[in-house]
């Protein structure tokens, strides 16, 4: 994922080691130090073994404990961060065995992965018993984790950064003969709102029809979305051309005039922290239209730094963007307020020298009381 290899490679008072199952993408993303400790061969039966005979999470083996630990021990590590949650649960044996500081953080969706089952429950409250730090994107997602049994007073916030170098901010020229350009940038699944988008877009066409919209992304949902996009007979204004590379992604950016992201509850609870690409869209100066879901409300105030509307609201949503072209120095402000919002409280830069400061002081802790 883009943001934590952004955060992992900005690191600059902390050398990371990356230790992973496999390696992919080397050319896109390149590491200077990674570690490769595959899955043996008896990974599947261990996972069969304990998610259907005995409904539990399967936890790493004696073998795979010792293998991470020598990988540890050989580069001198002297703190421990597993991204994402529900990874986590899983490596409890290895958390256990590591006496220097332990981190995990959590980024949205991982907060309530299998929280439904009792036993995924409980082996989370006693990961998060054992690590000695946790880190969540946003204070929406801290509420969460204290909800699964976490103690407040061991979590920090850590927001995603964006590197702001790269993000800059443009002024837009909006169009007057009506041929407004949308995005949406986002994985294909229920919770980003994506049929929320295409129906609202539906309406604003009755109104502008030369109007188009991009939907950047790829996920599970692409054979429904297009599906509906016939059902609706917008397929002639609607563009989905898939996951963009970053570079692509931003010159969409620019050429865009309003950036979309209804962001909705998913039928599993699961629920967004502060999307990236809203906060990217935000930096370049497109004006965000959302939601009132997750973190969202924590980047955008309604009304000074974006729209926000109900959840599956497409009526609502449509209304708002109707109503806003029709005011171009709400848009402009709109503009310049999220630009700046991303820049006071998102900038990379800052994110990491945070995170340096947290992992610092941990370390300094672990070696105080070690003597």
């Amino acid at each position: 994922m883009l943001h934590v290899y952004r955060q992992i490679t900005g690191l600059k008072r902390v050398q990371p080691v990356v230790v992973a199952q496999k390696r992919e993408n080397s050319e896109k993303f390149p590491l200077e130090k990674i570690e490769i400790v595959e899955k043996p061969a008896t990974h599947f039966l261990r996972r069969f073994w304990f998610r259907q005979v005995c409904n539990k999470p399967w936890q790493l083996s004696t073998r795979e404990v010792r293998a991470i630990s020598a990988v540890l021990d050989r580069e001198a590590a002297q703190l421990l961060h597993i991204f994402f949650g529900h990874i986590a649960v899983h490596l409890l044996p290895l958390i256990r065995a590591w006496s220097k500081p332990r981190v995990v953080s959590f980024h949205g969706a991982d907060v309530l992965v299998d929280m439904d089952k009792p036993a995924y429950r409980e082996a989370t409250r006693s990961m998060l018993n054992s690590v000695t730090r946790v880190f969540v994107r946003s204070a929406s997602l801290r509420r969460a984790v204290v909800e699964l049994g976490c103690d407040e007073s061991k979590i920090d916030i850590v927001r995603t950064g964006i590197p702001l170098q790269e993000f800059s901010f443009r002024e837009r020229e909006f169009p007057i003969d009506g041929s407004w350009r949308f995005l949406q940038a986002s994985r294909l699944v229920q919770k980003k709102g994506i049929a929320t988008t295409l129906h609202a877009f539906t309406a604003f066409l009755n109104h502008y029809p030369k109007a188009t919209l991009t939907i950047a992304g790829e996920g599970p949902m692409l054979v429904e979305l297009k599906e509906l996009t016939r059902k609706l007979k917008i397929a002639d204004r609607v563009n989905l051309p898939g996951f963009l590379e970053p570079q692509k992604l931003r010159d969409v950016y620019y050429a865009s005039h309003i950036f979309l992201h209804p962001s909705e509850t998913g039928s599993d609870g699961n629920q967004e922290g502060i999307p990236n690409s809203m906060l990217e869209a935000m930096a370049t100066g497109l004006p965000v239209f959302a939601t009132d879901h997750g973190g969202i409300p924590e980047a955008i105030e309604n009304g000074v730094s974006g729209i926000l509307v109900p959840e599956r609201d497409y009526e609502a949503l449509s209304r708002a963007l109707i109503e806003a072209i029709q005011d171009r120095e709400l848009l402009q402000r709109l503009a310049r307020n999220g630009s700046n919002v991303v820049a006071a409280k998102f900038d990379q830069q800052k994110q990491i020298q945070q995170l340096e400061e947290i992992y610092l002081g941990m370390i300094g802790d672990s070696r105080k009381e070690d003597r």
